[in-house]
């Protein structure tokens, strides 16, 4: 079967559906790969590049001949007109909120693969071409809200003066959201996360944010994987947090978005009005409505000195990698499709994944899907009751108390006086040098360093004590264990030192 790869006819669209790199792993598969000419310039992917990978370069109405077509942004009825009998499509499509293209679609046996339906589930992580764009997208947020504020993120003290961090709110720590923490804590801001899902606080944290929470017991987790609609009681909570923070932050970035519904209004006009003259906020759910009342779509609008940022291109503003997340996903797909890698195309509707994403399969639309039980949420096990099992006295025994008295009153009874003074020391010693041993502080050693870092520091004093000795003997043999435990301790507190060396920047 033959590929064709169509070029973007969306405004302000840099992104090709499939680039260079993807084309040599999907050409193992099987397939034949035809290139709308010029498809991939505008994401400096040109067709030379294609050329020596093996693909086809081609005029549109080639490319409309075959058997499967991929692209980026959903189809226009243009596109979908001149779709035939028996070809299949695979690109975004929102059938949620795109009923027209879904029932346009619904003739011949025309094939529907829509990749923002692709199932949250773990099998499926690597196809989610859904979280790959929103994973730019946060980032790219970031960088736009920091070309529109002016300022430094991090804060610098110099001669001229001290300069302050700049304070971020992030609401909603998805893809997008945990994207944009981790890009702006890097440059140096102080950011500060909210996400009506707990699970998600230390995956926020871990990044260097401040999660923040309402007074609240209420879980936002659901089945879907998205955060659900929350209680009126909540929602009032939020929303008297976010003026709070408003009031205090230099930069919003929403991400809030319920699948197939209007984003909810998050960020109100009295919200903005609270901020500080030269703030910004980046709407990132702009595309369904936005999260702040004042968002207009791809427009910038500025109320009371603040910013509001609508783009929908963020991930377009950077095509390279955008492309090339895409085509890995796109690849994953049409692995899943080929099992046999003969450049077959097989639509298994019993694969919870295909069946997922298939809008329209033979001419008939099947979306909705069914749904798939993908909480992110742990569930708590339950506890289970264990039997009381009353423990066995055992029966202490005299037996060895008696035996050690007796050995011990025969050796003092037969043995010499200096011998039990001996034994009395010895006895003696091993019990303190057991309390000094055990008792070391491990505070920059490992607890196994520091144990036998205070074996050799009593061996050293108890050999120290025999240098005196006029006996040849045990003079060399103390001499040999203060050397051997010296090397114990130097480099003991020699490792210690590379040890901590290994934290240091």
């Amino acid at each position: 079967m033959k590929i064709g790869v169509l070029k973007e006819s969306k405004t302000n669209e840099k992104r090709v559906a499939l680039t260079p790199s993807a084309v040599t792993k999907i050409k193992k598969l099987g397939y034949e790969i035809s290139i709308e000419s010029n498809a991939g310039a505008l994401s400096n992917f040109f067709n030379t590049a294609y050329e020596q990978v093996g693909a086809t370069i081609s005029p549109v109405d080639d490319i409309f001949k075959c058997d499967i077509l991929l692209k980026i942004n959903k189809p226009s009825h243009d596109e979908i007109e001149k779709l035939s009998s028996n070809q299949t499509i695979i690109s975004f499509f929102s059938p949620a909120t795109n009923s027209d293209s879904l029932q346009m679609c619904s003739k011949d046996k025309l094939n529907i693969l829509s990749m923002d339906s692709v199932p949250r589930i773990s099998r499926a992580q690597k196809m989610d071409a859904l979280s790959s764009m929103a994973n730019v997208a946060g980032s790219r947020a970031v960088i736009e809200a920091a070309h529109y504020f002016g300022r430094f993120f991090g804060g610098q003290i110099t001669a001229a003066g001290k300069i302050n961090p700049a304070k971020i709110l992030i609401i909603g720590a998805g893809v997008a959201g945990l994207s944009a923490i981790g890009t702006a804590t890097s440059l140096g801001a102080i950011v500060r996360a909210f996400d009506t899902r707990p699970e998600v606080k230390e995956q926020v944290e871990s990044l260097g944010a401040q999660f923040l929470t309402v007074n609240l017991d209420e879980d936002g987790s659901s089945s879907d994987g998205y955060a659900k609609v929350m209680s009126e009681e909540f929602i009032a909570a939020e929303m008297a947090l976010f003026k709070e923070q408003a009031s205090d932050v230099d930069i919003i970035i929403t991400t809030a978005l319920i699948p197939g519904k209007e984003a909810p209004k998050l960020i109100t006009k009295d919200m903005v009005e609270v901020m500080k003259p030269g703030s910004i906020i980046v709407d990132l759910a702009s595309q369904q409505g936005g999260n702040c009342e004042l968002c207009e779509k791809d427009a910038i609008v500025e109320h009371h000195g603040v910013k509001i940022i609508g783009f929908t291109d963020l991930p377009s503003r950077l095509p390279s990698q955008s492309s090339e997340l895409y085509s890995n996903n796109l690849f994953h797909i049409l692995d899943e499709l080929t099992p046999a890698k003969d450049g077959s195309l097989n639509i298994d509707m019993d694969d919870d994944v295909i069946r997922g994403m298939t809008v329209v399969k033979d001419g008939s639309i099947t979306y909705p899907p069914p749904k798939i039980e993908v909480s992110a949420a742990p569930k708590q096990a339950e506890k289970k009751v264990e039997p009381i099992v009353k423990p066995v006295e055992k029966k202490s025994s005299v037996y060895p108390a008696v035996i050690a008295l007796a050995s011990l009153f025969l050796v003092g009874a037969f043995a010499p006086a200096s011998f039990m003074n001996h034994f009395t020391v010895f006895v003696l010693s091993c019990f303190v040098g057991y309390m000094v041993i055990w008792n070391v502080t491990s505070s920059l050693h490992t607890p196994l360093m520091s144990v036998t870092n205070a074996v050799s520091s009593i061996i050293i004093i108890g050999a120290i004590t025999q240098i005196s000795t006029t006996d040849t003997v045990s003079l060399v043999l103390a001499s040999i264990a203060i050397f051997i435990a010296s090397i114990n301790i130097f480099g003991g507190f020699a490792v210690t030192k590379r040890m901590l060396g290994m934290f240091k920047k």
